[in-house]
């Protein structure tokens, strides 16, 4: 069984993508650490202009510290009448989810529900700290933002990220639903065949 660092110590992002590996079946195959696990205690600044830049920083700065394959993903919530914002700065527009979600809320109060496109972007970044090998995969999902939060499962920007398909918001998903439609889940379900397919070997 491979180890492979996560480097994060976010709880939903642990849960979703530990839920994710099991689901596809590589739960035999990879064995997922945290930093927590490790008794790390890293904080790496996401100085970067992109998903990709801040995933790949955190992805490095985690596998150098442990000597671990890692993964790391950056990810946010794109909004076109904000002109994608607040995308890489998704986490840090507010002190906690309550203050994010009423800050898009506010930001967006006149705009009419037919103009409230937005998006979940992950980007996701393997990083193998003995060979160099990187690899980036991404998952994008759509959806408008809604009027209120409604909901109270997932985290974040859940409550307000409206799913006309299923005409839910993301927060009255269950885990299962989420996890088949998410950014991240669409990220990790590219990235783990490339990684059945090439862990054990040199150059990987």
């Amino acid at each position: 069984m491979i180890k492979i660092l996560l480097a994060t110590n976010n709880a939903g992002k642990l849960n979703e993508m530990a839920q994710i590996v099991k689901e596809e079946g590589f739960d035999k195959r990879i064995k997922l650490i945290t930093p927590r696990d490790l008794g790390m205690d890293l904080e790496v600044d996401e100085t970067g202009s992109t998903f990709f830049d801040n995933a790949y920083l955190k992805a490095k700065a985690f596998a150098d510290q442990s000597g671990l394959p890692t993964i790391a993903d950056d990810s946010g919530l794109v909004i076109d009448a904000l002109d994608g914002k607040p995308g890489i700065y998704s986490a840090r527009w507010g002190r906690d989810d309550e203050e994010r979600i009423n800050k898009v809320l506010t930001a967006l109060k006149d705009v009419p529900s037919d103009q409230r496109q937005a998006a979940f972007v992950a980007v996701m970044v393997f990083y193998h700290p003995q060979t160099l090998t990187t690899i980036k995969t991404v998952g994008r999902m759509e959806g408008m933002i809604a009027k209120e939060p409604t909901g109270q499962n997932g985290f974040g920007y859940d409550p307000i990220m409206f799913v006309p398909s299923l005409n839910k918001t993301v927060a009255q998903l269950t885990p299962a639903q989420k996890n088949k439609l998410s950014h991240r889940g669409q990220a990790l379900r590219q990235l783990l065949p490339i990684l059945q397919a090439g862990l054990g070997k040199p150059d990987l």
